[in-house]
C-alpha cells in the first residue's frame, strides 16, 4: 500500500521524487505513516492530504464507461420506466444516477424497440419531453423483474469500489489530540486513556476495550467514530459477475454536503461520513457473508463492508448467539491481511478490502474469550475500569447538569457513605445516569420538580439495585 500510495503522489504530481525520499528518511528516524512525514516537513499540508484521499470519481462519458454492459443498463432503465409510468428524461436520469445524455440514448433505444413512447412535449427539446411506457414496455418489464427487482442507482464495478476503498483506507487518517478532546469533551475519562485512545486510533489497527460492565465501553467505542476525520465516497450498489451487491444503506451511513457540482461527480456514488457500524449480541455469522434475497434476486453486503473506511463495532464480544473463537476464526484471516472473500450464490468467491477501525468491546476476562494467536492480532488493548472517587463525582456533576438538577454535595456525601461505603459496591460510570433518571422519573408521576435529596437518593437507590 505505501508503495502505491508514493507512486500516486508521483503520478499526480502532489509531490516530488526528492520529497519523498526525504519524507522516508524522516518515517525511518521517527515512525509514522509517509503522508504524516510529509506534511511534518511542509511539502504538503494536511488539507491536501485529506483531499488525495478522498478523490472524485468523475461521472462516466458513455455508457461504455460506466463498465456495465448494455444490456443491463436497457434492462434497468425500462424497470424504472415501467414503475414511473410517465416521466421525463430528468427523472430517468436522476433514479439511475447517469448523466442525461446516456439515459437520453437507452429511451431512444426503447423507444425504437416500441417499449416507450412519447406522450407530449413542450418543445422539440428531449428534455421536455413526456415518455410512457407501451403495453409491451410492461410486459417485458414485468418479465425482467421476475429475474431481478432491483430498482435503484446504476452500480459500480467490483474493481472500481476496491480502488476507492484503498484511496480512502482508514489507515492513512490523522487523528489529532485536539479533535480527540473535542470529540471525548462531554465524557469523563480515568487520566491517561485518552493518550492511549490517539494512537490507537491513528493506527488504523483493532483495538480492544475490555473491563467492568457500565463504565462507557460501549460510549468511548462509539464516540471514537467522532473523531474519524473527513467523508468517504459509498456506492449504492456495485455489480459483481452479472449480480447486484447494495452497500449504502440509508440507516447506518450519513450523507455528508457535497463537496463539488453535481455534473462533475459519479452520481452512482455519495459522499458520507465515515461509517460507524456496531453490532452487539444479535450479531450472527450469517451477517459476515453476502445476503441473497430469493425474492428480490439480489444482495445486501454485510457488515463489514459496509463499515469499510469507517469503524466496526463488535459490542458484548463473547454474548453473541455464536461461540467467540467462530467469530474469531471468521475474522483472523482479514485482520492480518486486511482483505475478505466473499462468495455468490452462484460458487464465484471474490476478494473485497477489510479497511474498517476494528473495535472489541467486552466485560468478559479477555483470556476467557480469545487465545494468545489472537490477542497478538490487536495492537491496543485498552481496560476501561471503574471511575475513582473524583472521577465518579465529576460524572455525576455532568449529568446533574444535562438534566437540570442542582447538585448538591452534601446529598452526593450522603450518597457515598451511606450506600456505597456502607454496602462495598464499587463506583460505576452509568450509576449516575440511571440514578437520576429514577429521581426524574419520580418527580415527572408526582408532578414536582427534580431534586437532589436525600429521600431521593434512598428512593432511587431502593428501586435500582437488587439486593444480593
Amino acid at each position: 500500500m505505501q508503495q502505491l500510495f508514493g507512486q500516486r503522489l508521483l503520478n499526480e504530481q502532489v509531490a516530488s521524487e526528492e520529497q519523498l525520499e526525504a519524507a522516508l528518511a524522516r518515517q525511518r528516524l521517527h515512525g509514522g505513516r509517509l503522508g504524516y512525514n510529509l506534511v511534518a516537513l511542509g511539502y504538503i499540508s494536511q488539507e491536501e492530504l485529506g483531499a488525495f484521499f478522498r478523490p472524485h470519481p468523475p461521472p462516466p462519458k458513455d455508457a461504455a464507461d460506466t463498465g456495465l454492459n448494455a444490456t443491463f443498463l436497457v434492462d434497468l432503465i425500462l424497470k424504472h420506466c415501467n414503475v414511473l409510468g410517465e416521466f421525463s428524461l430528468g427523472e430517468v436520469a436522476r433514479r439511475v444516477k447517469l448523466p442525461a445524455q446516456i439515459v437520453n440514448d437507452i429511451l431512444d433505444s426503447l423507444r425504437h424497440d416500441r417499449f416507450l413512447e412519447v406522450k407530449g412535449a413542450v418543445d422539440y427539446t428531449k428534455s421536455t419531453f413526456t415518455f410512457a411506457i407501451t403495453a409491451t414496455g410492461q410486459r417485458r418489464a414485468a418479465e425482467l423483474m421476475n429475474v431481478c427487482r432491483y430498482l435503484g442507482p446504476a452500480p459500480v464495478l467490483l474493481d472500481k469500489y476496491v480502488r476507492m476503498v484503498e484511496m480512502q483506507t482508514i489507515r492513512n487518517i490523522v487523528v489529532d489530540s485536539e479533535a480527540l478532546h473535542a470529540a471525548f469533551a462531554g465524557i469523563t475519562l480515568e487520566n491517561g486513556l485518552l493518550s492511549c485512545l490517539g494512537p490507537a486510533v491513528s493506527s488504523g489497527k483493532a483495538i480492544f476495550l475490555y473491563g467492568p460492565p457500565g463504565n462507557g465501553k460501549t460510549t468511548v467505542a462509539e464516540t471514537l467514530g467522532k473523531t474519524l476525520p473527513g467523508a468517504v465516497y459509498l456506492p449504492h450498489a456495485i455489480f459483481v459477475d452479472g449480480q447486484i451487491i447494495t452497500i449504502f444503506d440509508g440507516a447506518t451511513h450519513v450523507p455528508a454536503p457535497p463537496e463539488k457540482e453535481e455534473e462533475e461527480v459519479d452520481q452512482r456514488w455519495i459522499l458520507a461520513q465515515r461509517p460507524v457500524i456496531l453490532a452487539g449480541g444479535e450479531l450472527r455469522l450469517d451477517m459476515l457473508e453476502l445476503e441473497f434475497n430469493t425474492i428480490t434476486n439480489f444482495y445486501e453486503a454485510p457488515l463489514q463492508m459496509k463499515a469499510n473506511n469507517g469503524l466496526f463495532i463488535i459490542d458484548d464480544f463473547g454474548r453473541q448467539l455464536i461461540e467467540p473463537k467462530n467469530l474469531l476464526n471468521r475474522w483472523i484471516a482479514p485482520l492480518d491481511r486486511r482483505n475478505d472473500f466473499l462468495t455468490l450464490h452462484t460458487g464465484l468467491k471474490f476478494a473485497i478490502p477489510f479497511d474498517q477501525l476494528t473495535v472489541f468491546s467486552t466485560n468478559l476476562k479477555p483470556k476467557d474469550l480469545v487465545d494468545e494467536a489472537f490477542l497478538r492480532r490487536i495492537r491496543y488493548k485498552l481496560k476501561i475500569d471503574h471511575p475513582s472517587a473524583q472521577g465518579y463525582e465529576a460524572i455525576f456533576q455532568k449529568v446533574c447538569k444535562a438534566n437540570g438538577v442542582e447538585f448538591d454535595q452534601e446529598v452526593f456525601d450522603y450518597l457515598q457513605n451511606n450506600y456505597y461505603k456502607k454496602f462495598g459496591v464499587r463506583f460505576n460510570a452509568c450509576h449516575p445516569r440511571d440514578l437520576i433518571d429514577q429521581i426524574i422519573d419520580n418527580a415527572h408521576y408526582f408532578n414536582h420538580p427534580a431534586r437532589l435529596t436525600k429521600e431521593d437518593i434512598d428512593m432511587a437507590w431502593k428501586n435500582y439495585f437488587v439486593e444480593m
